[in-house]
C-alpha cells in the first residue's frame, strides 16, 4: 500500500491524542469523590497510567483501579487509555483501515503520559500494561520515555512472541523473531532485555497463559512449534513474577496481579485484595462501535472511537429474575465525546443498560452491583451477525477480565454445564455463547465461579442481542 493511508492514520492518532491533551477533564474517574484516607505526601501515589491489550479498552481496568483505590491510591491519579484503534496491524509496515502500527501506538501512548504528567505536576508515572499494551510500554521507554518512567508493569506481554519463526510475517508484531521484537529484546549489553531507567516487573502463568505455549494450537496452527516457551512474557534483568493457572488476561486483571503491582511500587502487601464499597456511587463511560473495512472477507473490526448518536438506557433489574424494577433510572442520547453518563447508581442494584445506535443491534447489557464509582464503564455496540439471524434469541456470556478455562473454573449458561465453546485445558475463550428458539419472555442465568447475572431473553429477529457481562 501507499504511504498516504499510513500518513492519515497516523495524523488521525495524533490528532486524537492532541485534542485528549487539551480535554484535561478526560484524564480519569471525577465523577466521585475517593473514599477518605489519612493525608500523604504528594509522591506517596505516583500516577498510574494503565494500557489495555489487542483490541481492548480501558474499561478491563475497571476491577484493578477499584483495588488500588480501596487501598488509598487517589482517583485522580489513576489513568486508563483508550486506543481509538486498538488492533494490531497484520504487518507492522503496512497501513491497515482501523488498525495501528507500533510507532502510532507508542506516539499515543506518550501523549498520554504527557498529559498525565502536567495535570499531576508529577515527574514520573508507573505504567501497567497487558498483553500488546507492554510492547507499547516498551517502546515508548526505549525511544525516550525512560526518565518519564518509575515503574514498568506488564502483564502477559508476549515479549518474545505468540510465536518466533523469522520465516512466518517477520513483520508482524507479536514475531519473536521478527524486527520490533529483536530491537526490544537486543537493546543492551548481553543478557539484559530492558531499557536502564525504570524498574521492570513481569507478571506470567505457569503455564496457562494461550499466548505462551510451545505448542500453536491457539495460533491456528496445532502440532506445529511456536518456538516460544511458557516463560515468554519473562524479561532478563526484571523481576520475573510467576502466578500458577492464572490465564493470559488475568496475568493484568486477576487480584494476584493486582497485589503483585502494588508491592512492586510500594514495597508492602495491600491491606485488601477486595475491592472495597463506598456511599456513593457514579457511572460513566464511553458508547464506542465498530468500523468496517474495504476487505467484506475481513468484516469489521473494533474501535474505542465515540459512537456519538447512540443512546443508552438503564434500568435497575431484579437479580433473581432479570425484570426491570420499574422505568429507566437514566437515559442519555451520546454526544460527540461518546460520555453516555454520569449516572448515580446504588450500589448494591443489578442493573440493565440497553445500548442503541442507528446501523447496530439493540444490546442488553447486563450487569452485577457497582460496589464503587467509574468513568470506565464502556460498551461497544455490536451488530447481529449473519450466523445469528435465524435465531430466536442469542445470549452471550463475557468475561472481559479473564478466560474461560476447564476444569479450571465453573461456567453455566442458561443451564448447559459446563457453558457450551469453551475446551478443556488451557484457558483461552472468554465469550460463551447460546441461541435459543423463539419464546416468551424469561430469565436466562450465567454463573462463573462466584459470580451469578441474570438477563432476559429479548428477540433476535427484532435485532435485539443480549450480553451477560461479568464483573470479576
Amino acid at each position: 500500500m501507499n504511504a498516504t493511508p499510513l500518513n492519515r492514520m497516523t495524523r488521525r492518532l495524533l490528532l486524537v491524542a492532541a485534542l485528549a491533551m487539551l480535554a484535561g477533564c478526560a484524564a480519569g474517574p471525577v465523577s466521585a469523590p475517593p473514599a477518605a484516607t489519612a493525608p500523604t505526601a504528594p509522591d506517596a501515589h505516583p500516577p498510574i497510567v494503565f494500557v489495555h491489550g489487542n483490541g481492548d479498552t480501558a474499561a478491563l481496568w475497571l476491577t484493578t483501579i477499584w483495588r488500588f483505590e480501596s487501598n488509598g491510591w487517589p482517583r485522580d491519579r489513576l489513568h486508563a487509555i483508550d486506543l481509538p484503534y486498538p488492533l494490531a496491524r497484520d504487518l507492522d509496515d503496512v497501513a491497515q483501515a482501523g488498525r495501528t502500527s507500533t510507532t502510532e501506538h507508542r506516539l499515543f501512548l506518550a501523549a498520554e503520559v504527557d498529559r498525565v504528567l502536567r495535570r499531576t505536576g508529577a515527574k514520573q508515572v508507573v505504567l501497567i500494561g497487558n498483553s500488546r499494551g507492554g510492547h507499547a510500554i516498551r517502546s515508548f521507554i526505549a525511544q525516550g520515555g525512560a526518565a518519564q518512567v518509575s515503574h514498568a508493569i506488564l502483564g502477559g506481554t508476549p515479549n518474545h512472541g505468540v510465536q518466533a519463526n523469522a520465516a512466518v510475517r517477520p513483520m508482524n508484531e507479536f514475531n519473536g523473531a521478527g524486527p520490533f521484537l529483536n530491537a526490544l529484546n537486543n537493546q543492551g549489553a548481553p543478557g539484559v532485555e530492558i531499557t536502564p531507567g525504570p524498574k521492570w516487573l513481569t507478571v506470567r502463568s505457569d503455564n496457562n497463559d494461550k499466548f505462551a505455549q510451545p505448542d500453536g494450537a491457539w495460533l491456528g496452527m496445532p502440532g506445529q512449534p511456536t518456538h516460544v516457551g511458557f516463560d515468554g512474557p519473562a524479561l532478563k534483568g526484571a523481576l520475573n513474577t510467576v502466578v500458577a493457572g492464572i490465564d493470559h488476561r488475568e496475568t493484568s486483571y486477576s487480584p494476584q496481579a493486582f497485589e503483585a503491582a502494588y508491592r512492586f511500587i510500594t514495597g508492602q502487601a495491600p491491606a485488601q485484595r477486595q475491592v472495597q464499597p463506598e456511599a456513593r456511587v457514579v457511572l460513566d463511560g464511553q458508547v464506542s462501535g465498530q468500523g468496517l473495512g474495504n476487505d467484506p472477507a475481513k468484516g469489521s473490526y473494533a474501535t474505542n472511537l465515540p459512537l456519538a448518536g447512540a443512546t443508552v438506557e438503564v434500568y435497575a433489574t431484579d437479580p433473581a429474575t432479570g425484570e426491570r424494577q420499574g422505568e429507566a433510572r437514566w437515559r442519555k442520547a451520546v454526544g460527540p465525546d461518546g460520555r453516555w453518563g454520569p449516572f448515580q447508581a446504588d450500589g448494591r442494584s443489578s442493573y440493565e443498560f440497553v445500548i442503541s445506535a442507528p446501523g447496530y443491534a439493540v444490546l442488553h447489557v447486563y450487569r452485577s452491583a457497582f460496589p464503587r464509582s467509574s468513568d470506565f464503564v464502556h460498551f461497544r455496540a455490536e451488530r447481529l451477525a449473519e450466523a445469528d439471524q435465524g435465531a430466536g434469541a442469542v445470549i452471550s456470556l463475557s468475561r472481559p477480565r479473564g478466560y474461560f478455562g476447564l476444569p479450571r473454573d465453573h461456567i453455566v449458561l442458561d443451564g448447559q454445564d459446563p457453558a457450551p465453546g469453551i475446551p478443556r485445558g488451557v484457558a483461552g475463550v472468554a465469550v460463551s455463547k447460546v441461541k435459543l428458539p423463539a419464546a416468551p419472555q424469561r430469565a436466562v442465568v450465567g454463573q462463573f465461579n462466584g459470580e451469578r447475572i441474570v438477563g432476559r431473553n429479548w428477540p433476535a429477529a427484532e435485532n435485539h442481542l443480549v450480553l451477560l457481562e461479568l464483573q470479576y
